[in-house]
C-alpha cells in the first residue's frame, strides 16, 4: 500500500533513489519486528479464520487477474483456469484494417490504484460510480498497466475500445521491476532460446484473450550479457504478434538501455533506439524536457509517430505539471509532430476533483479535445445502434421495459458514447445535455437528458455523432426514442456530404415547425407501437436514400410543438401532472437510444433449438427453512459447430412451483456464452428452474423470451 501511494506523488527515479538504500535496511528492521511480533502473547479476540488463497481453477464468480510469475507464465497455468473462458474479449476489430494512421497518435495507459479494481468482475460488479473512460473518441491506443508481471486487459476494456474504433488497439503490460524483476529477468533471458519462448507465452495470450499486443517495460539493471537476449525476446515478440495479430503493436518502455542502465533517457536516443528499432514504438518516459520532442522525432525519422511522449496525469515531474495542465503538454507535442502518451488519467477519479466525477472527467477531457481533436469517427459501419450507456449504473432497462433496479457497473455494457461538447456554464440561460443515469432508460442504464429554457419558436442542437459513413444503394432507416414533458419535442438533425464534397442537411422531426427553412431536406417520422415499451416513451422511425453521400454528423434537435399537435403525442404522468406549465419556457426531453441501419437489415436470430444449453458446476448448498442455494455455470453453443454472430446475451431466472411459473427475474449479462449463477435463492416449493438465454443484436433488438434458448434444472435431480 505504501509502495502505491509513493507511486501516486513520486517520480520513478526518486522512488527508485529512495528505496535502494532503504532495501539495504529492509532484512534487519523486518527480523526485529518479527521478533517483537512473537514475543507478544496472542490475543483471542484478534484471531480470525484466515480466507481460503485464491484458486483459479475452483468455480466461482468470474474475474480477470494478472499473472504474477515467472512460473505460472512458463507453465500455461492461466489456460487451467475456471476463469479464463469468461476473459475472452467478445468484440473484435474489424479484419482488413490498415493499421495505425500516418498522424500523432492519443495513447492512454490505464493505471489505477494496482489495476483489477471494479473492472475485475467479468460479469458486473455493485458500484454505480466505478470509474469508467467514454471519451473513446479521443483515443487511438489503450494500454492497461499494473505492477504485476504481466497485465491481461479485463476484457470489458477490450470490448469496449474495440467497438468504439476500428483501428483503436488494446495493449496488456509485461513489467520488470525491483529486486524480484531482476530474479525474472535472470529467467528470462538465460539463453536467447527461453527468452523467444516466453515471447511465444505472451503471444499466446493475446490472441487466446482478444487484445491487440503488449507494452514491454523492464525496470531493472541487467547484465550487459543479458541485452542480446533481451533484443531477441523483444524482436521475436513483435514479429510473432504480427504473424498472429494482423495491426497488432509491440511498445517498448524508455527504461533499461542498451549497456543495461536503468536510467530513464526522457527521449529517443542512441542509448534506446536499438529497441525502438525491433519494435513498434516507444513510450518516453513523462519527464522530459522542451526539446526532447523535436530531438526524439529527429533520431526516428520516418517513424516520429511511433514515438510517444509521456505525460504523467498526476504531474510527477511531467512537463507542464499534468493534471488540469496536461494540455500544455500535448500542444507542444502537437506541434513538435509527435504522438503523445497519457498516463494514468484516473488522476481525475482517484483525487475526487470537484464538483464530481462526471462533471470533472468531461472538462479534463475537454481539454484534451481542445489540443488533440478527435481522432476516432462513428459511425463507420451498419447497423449502428447507441443507448449512450456508460457500463454503470442505478437500473437496466430492455427495449422500453425495466428488468432491474439494482446499482451496477460493466464497461463491457458501454454503447457508442456521444461526443457531447462540454459547458462549464454554472448559471445556465439555454440548453443543459447530459449522460443521465437516474432517470428511467429506454435501454440499458443511461440515456441523453436536455433540460433547461426554450422559448416557443427557438431551438436549439446538440452534437452527438460524428461519423464517416459511406451510403449504398439501400435507404437509411433510424429509429430513435424520446420522452419528454409538455410540448418539449426532440429530433434529430443530419449532415451528409456527396460525392461533389457538397453538403446536404436533413432533419427528422415529428411535427414541421419554423425549422424547416433552416434545413435541405425535412422529413416528418413515423410514430412505432411497441407492446411493453414503459408509458411516456415514444419511438420515431424514418427513412432516407442518400445513395453514395457520406453520413458524417448526427445530432439532436430540441423545439417545441403547437399545442393542437400535442393532442396526438402520448404524455407521461408527468407531463399530464404538469399539463399547467404548458406555455412555460421550460424544456425537458431525453433520448433513449438511436439505431441506424439499411432497410431490411434486421437480426435473424436462431430458433431456441438451435442451441445446446448445459448445466455444470452444480452446485447446492442449505440456507433457511424455506429455501436453498444455487451455483452454476450455463453454457450453450450452437448445434451445427458454427460460431455465433452475437455478442450479448440477456440472462433470466424462473422459479416454477409444481410447473407454475411465478415471473421472470433478471440475473445479468454475459458477453461469451457462458454464465455463472452464483448463490441464487430457491424456495423450497420450487420444482423446476429455467434460465433463460435471451440473444442481443447489434442493432439493438432483442430475442423475444419465448422463443430464445433455456436451460430446465429439476430441483430434486
Amino acid at each position: 500500500m505504501l509502495l502505491r501511494l509513493l507511486r501516486a506523488y513520486i517520480s520513478r527515479e526518486t522512488l527508485a533513489s529512495v528505496l535502494k538504500p532503504l532495501r539495504l535496511v529492509h532484512g534487519k528492521v523486518r527480523t526485529f519486528f518479527l521478533f517483537f511480533k512473537m514475543s507478544q502473547p496472542t490475543s483471542p479476540q484478534s484471531s480470525a479464520p484466515t480466507p481460503p488463497p485464491f484458486d483459479p481453477t475452483r468455480p466461482s464468480i468470474p474475474i480477470s487477474y494478472p499473472i504474477k510469475t515467472i512460473e505460472e507464465l512458463e507453465s500455461r497455468s492461466y489456460f487451467d483456469s475456471f476463469h479464463y473462458p469468461f476473459n475472452k474479449s467478445s468484440v473484435a476489430l474489424p479484419s482488413g484494417r490498415s493499421g495505425l494512421p500516418n498522424r500523432p497518435r492519443l495513447l492512454v495507459c490505464h493505471d489505477m490504484a494496482g489495476g483489477y479494481g471494479d473492472d475485475r468482475w467479468i460479469q458486473g460488479g455493485t458500484n454505480p460510480n466505478a470509474y469508467s473512460i467514454w471519451h473513446w473518441y479521443l483515443i487511438d491506443i489503450f494500454i492497461y498497466f499494473s505492477h504485476s508481471l504481466v497485465a491481461l486487459p479485463p476484457p470489458c476494456w477490450t470490448n469496449t475500445a474495440h467497438k468504439h474504433g476500428v483501428k483503436f488497439v488494446v495493449l496488456g503490460t509485461f513489467i520488470t521491476e525491483w529486486d524480484e524483476g531482476k530474479l525474472i529477468c535472470n529467467k528470462l533471458l538465460s539463453t536467447k532460446e527461453s527468452a523467444e519462448m516466453y515471447a511465444e507465452r505472451l503471444v499466446e495470450l493475446a490472441v487466446a484473450l482478444g487484445f491487440d499486443g503488449w507494452l514491454i517495460n523492464m525496470e531493472v539493471e541487467l547484465e550487459l550479457g543479458q541485452i542480446p537476449n533481451l533484443k531477441a525476446f523483444v524482436s521475436h515478440l513483435t514479429q510473432r504478434m504480427h504473424s498472429s495479430v494482423p495491426g497488432s503493436l509491440v511498445i517498448w518502455y524508455d527504461s533499461v538501455t542498451t549497456d543495461g542502465k536503468l536510467k530513464w533517457q526522457n527521449q529517443l536516443n542512441e542509448k534506446n533506439k536499438p529497441f525502438f528499432d525491433i519494435s513498434d514504438g516507444i513510450f518516453v518516459n513523462y519527464t522530459w524536457k522542451q526539446d526532447d520532442p523535436k530531438q526524439s522525432a529527429a533520431v526516428a525519422g520516418d517513424r516520429k509517430f511511433d514515438v510517444y511522449m509521456g505525460i504523467d496525469v498526476f504531474g510527477r515531474g511531467t512537463f507542464g505539471g499534468g493534471q488540469w495542465n496536461a494540455s500544455v503538454a500535448l500542444d507542444m507535442l502537437k506541434n513538435d509532430d509527435v504522438s503523445a502518451a497519457i498516463f494514468a488519467p484516473g488522476w481525475i477519479y482517484e483525487t475526487n476533483q470537484p464538483p464530481n466525477f462526471q462533471n470533472a472527467q468531461n472538462h479534463w477531457w475537454a481539454l484534451v479535445e481542445k489540443s488533440w481533436g478527435i481522432t476516432q469517427n462513428y459511425p463507420t459501419v451498419l447497423p449502428f445502434y447507441s443507448n449512450f450507456d456508460q457500463g454503470h449504473g442505478y437500473h437496466v432497462s430492455v427495449e422500453g421495459k425495466e428488468v432491474s433496479d439494482a446499482s451496477w457497473c460493466n464497461i463491457s455494457s458501454q454503447s457508442f458514447q456521444p461526443l457531447l461538447l462540454f459547458t462549464d456554464n454554472s448559471t445556465p440561460d439555454g440548453i443543459q445535455v447530459h449522460v443521465d443515469f437516474r432517470e428511467a432508460s429506454y435501454s440499458g442504464g443511461g440515456n441523453i437528458t436536455f433540460k433547461g429554457n426554450l422559448e416557443d419558436n427557438a431551438d436549439f442542437t446538440a452534437r452527438l455523432f460524428q461519423g464517416d459513413l459511406l451510403l449504398g444503394d439501400l435507404p437509411l432507416h433510424f429509429v430513435y426514442s424520446v420522452k419528454s414533458e409538455n410540448n418539449s419535442r426532440l429530433g434529430l438533425f443530419l449532415n451528409f456530404v456527396s460525392t461533389l464534397n457538397k453538403k446536404k442537411s436533413v432533419l427528422l422531426v415529428s411535427w414541421n415547425s419554423n425549422l424547416s427553412s433552416k434545413f435541405s431536406t425535412v422529413i416528418r417520422t413515423r410514430q412505432l407501437e411497441r407492446p411493453g415499451t414503459a408509458p411516456g416513451w415514444v419511438i420515431e422511425e424514418s427513412s432516407i436514400r442518400m445513395k453514395g453521400c457520406r453520413l458524417t454528423e448526427i445530432h439532436a434537435v430540441c423545439y417545441r410543438s403547437k399545442p393542437e399537435f400535442d393532442e396526438k403525442i402520448p404524455k407521461s404522468k408527468t407531463s399530464q401532472d404538469n399539463s399547467s406549465a404548458h406555455n412555460s419556457t421550460e424544456y425537458y426531453a431525453v433520448l433513449g437510444h438511436i439505431s441506424v441501419k439499411y432497410c431490411g437489415q434486421n437480426s435473424d436470430f436462431p430458433p431456441s433449438d438451435s442451441w445446446l444449453v448445459q448445466g455444470q458446476f452444480i452446485q447446492w448448498t442449505t440456507g433457511s427453512e424455506d429455501s436453498k442455494y444455487l451455483s452454476l455455470k450455463i453454457a450453450w453453443k450452437l448445434k451445427d459447430g458454427n460460431d455465433s454472430a452475437y455478442s450479448t446475451y440477456n440472462i433470466y431466472v424462473e422459479k416454477l412451483a409444481e410447473g407454475k411459473p411465478r415471473g421472470h427475474s433478471y440475473l445479468g449479462v454475459a458477453r461469451v456464452e457462458a454464465f455463472y449463477v452464483y448463490d441464487l435463492a430457491v424456495p423450497s416449493d420450487t420444482s423446476t428452474i429455467k434460465f433463460i438465454i435471451q440473444v442481443c443484436g447489434g442493432d439493438g433488438s432483442s430475442q423475444k423470451l419465448d422463443d430464445s434458448p433455456v436451460f430446465l434444472l429439476d430441483t430434486e435431480a
